[in-house]
Order: structure tokens, then sequence, then C-alpha cells
């Protein structure tokens, strides 16, 4: 559970959808529009999850009524309306953030901190996938074009989001292909990206398949695999440091093999879950001025990177 910030109030299209969920959420307060939810004096933030779609127009609601606006993931439908959302932040001096709750955990911060300190040494290569089956198709939005919907938009983004934090900048050409639902969209995408600085980055997203949803970062010296990277579990939460051992290639460093553990793993815990760590880090940015874990540089990056991929994809054959 969030420490610095309670749900005081749900809106919905329907009065009774957002009774149904106050009531099984203990939220005090159910609306039935959200202009009547945004209406409310008692309300200092939006945490909004609406379908892909209409992320644009609702954040800028929020904003113009005095709200902050933690936003889900991907932020907006393109880069046009990404830029837009922020100008409108700006001019309302009022903080938008976009949702990547596994920014928040502490394990994605401890592997931050090992990759920079060198312990793999110079990274080159950056892979993830993101994956899960599911047949319930009929009126989900994750399947339906006209709300942007498609595998990509709905996790992809998670896989070059995570690229472009430890590569720490943009890719200069990427490159994916995709299968297409019957519906339009698309269910599997498998892209690589190139990064200025030499890193190589490969990830397979799909709503239609069954995958490890892990993410290594192999570097010169040694690699880092990450079994849970995208909703790490509150205890335990565990990556591995590795060295691959000779004779298949030199020595690590310059050491024997004996004095160097070929695999050690770490393990993390956290004070609450990701999406409450996620709330906290929000909090910390609108109450504190605390630099926000995913940064209007990074919402704006990992959009353009996103609308490069969907061209590169295409449209459905």
């Amino acid at each position: 559970m969030a420490k610095r910030c309670q749900v005081q109030a749900v809106g919905s299209r329907k009065l009774e959808t957002a009774r149904v969920f106050a009531s099984a959420h203990e939220i005090p307060v159910a609306a039935g529009s959200y202009d009547e939810l945004l209406g409310r004096e008692d309300i200092d933030a939006i945490y909004l999850s609406l379908p892909n779609s209409m992320h644009h127009e609702w954040t800028i609601k929020s904003l113009q009524a005095g709200k902050h606006v933690l936003c889900e993931k991907p932020l907006a439908a393109d880069v046009a309306q990404a830029e837009e959302m922020f100008h409108v932040a700006a001019r309302s001096r009022r903080l938008l953030v976009e949702a990547f709750m596994y920014r928040s955990h502490p394990q994605t911060q401890a592997v931050i901190e090992a990759v920079r300190r060198g312990a793999i040494g110079e990274l080159k290569t950056i892979r993830t996938s993101f994956c899960y089956r599911t047949a319930r198709v009929e009126n989900n939005i994750r399947f339906q074009p006209e709300l942007d919907g498609g595998a990509l938009m709905d996790i992809g983004c998670y896989c070059v989001n995570f690229s472009q934090l430890f590569a720490q900048q943009e890719p200069a050409h990427i490159s994916a292909y995709a299968r297409f639902h019957a519906s339009g969209v698309d269910e599997i995408v498998a892209g690589t990206l190139q990064f200025p600085g030499g890193v190589l980055a490969t990830f397979i997203c799909g709503m239609s398949l069954q995958a490890d949803n892990s993410a290594t970062l192999s570097g010169s010296d040694g690699y880092i695999e990450i079994p849970v990277p995208w909703k790490p579990p509150l205890r335990n939460a565990q990556w591995h440091l590795a060295y691959s051992a000779p004779p298949l290639m030199d020595k690590v460093r310059g050491l024997h093999s004996e004095t160097v553990p070929p695999r050690e793993t770490f393990s993390v815990d956290s004070s609450g879950g990701p999406y409450a760590l996620e709330a906290d880090d929000f909090a910390a940015s609108v109450l504190d001025g605390a630099a926000p874990r995913v940064t209007q540089a990074d919402s704006l990056g990992t959009m353009r990177t996103l609308m490069a991929l969907r061209s590169a994809i295409g449209n459905p054959p």
C-alpha cells in the first residue's frame, strides 16, 4: 500500500460501474463521469488508466482542471500528442509522469547501479521479452485498433523503455517485424534497436504466445540476468551477475577463472508492491520536488522509438 497518497475517488462512464469498483477496493467516492471526478476539490492528482487512445484528451483535461497526472504507458498515441501533453503540464504548473512501475522497484535501481559501476564492463547488448497468451479477444481494448491497441503499445513499450534506460540514449536505427491479429492489431513484434554508442538491443513482445519475460544485459566482462524485470516480487526479487568461463573465452578481467565466481545471485526486498512504490515516487515528485523516475525526456524518447517501430511494421497485410 502506498504511504504518501491515498485513493479518494474513482471515476467511470457509468456510476454503477464506479460504485462496484469503489466497493471492491474500499474507495470512499464513486463518480459517474470523468468530468465529475475532475471537478472534485479534494482530488490533487489523477491516475489515468484509460485506453491508449484516450490518454491525450483526458490528461490534458486533468491538467487544466489543476490536477497532477500519473498516466499509464504508453503516454500517448504519437509524439505530437505527448509533446502537447507536456506543454499543457508546464503551462498548468502541474506534474505529468508516465507510469512505468518497474522503474520504481529497488531491483531496477540495483541493476542500474551495477551496470553503471562497471560490473559487466562495457555494455554491449540488451535482450528483453514481454509476452502473454490470452484467449480473451472480444471487447479487449488491446485488440482494438481504434483504441491504439496491439502488443507494441501494450507491452513492447516496456522493452523499449528498458533498453533506452540502460543505453542512456535513443536508437539511431531500428528494424521490426510483426505478426498481425485478424482484428488488425500487431499481436507479436520482434525488433532490433541500434544505439549511437554501439549498444544493440533486441526484443520480442506478444499477446498470443508464452515466453520467459526476462531481461539480459551483456557486457565485455560479464552479463546480468533479470528473471522478473517487469513486475518484481515484494520479497526476494532476484537478479544474477555471471561470467562465461574459459576456455571458451579470455580470462575475466585478467583473473584466473578459479578466483572469479561464475555466477552470483543478488536479492532485493521492497517496501511495497511496484504500483505502491510508483505512487509514492510520484507523490515525492509532487510534494518534495524529487526528480521523477520517468522523466519527460524518457517519455518522449520512448514515444519516438515506438512510432518508428510502428512505422517499420507497417499495416497488416
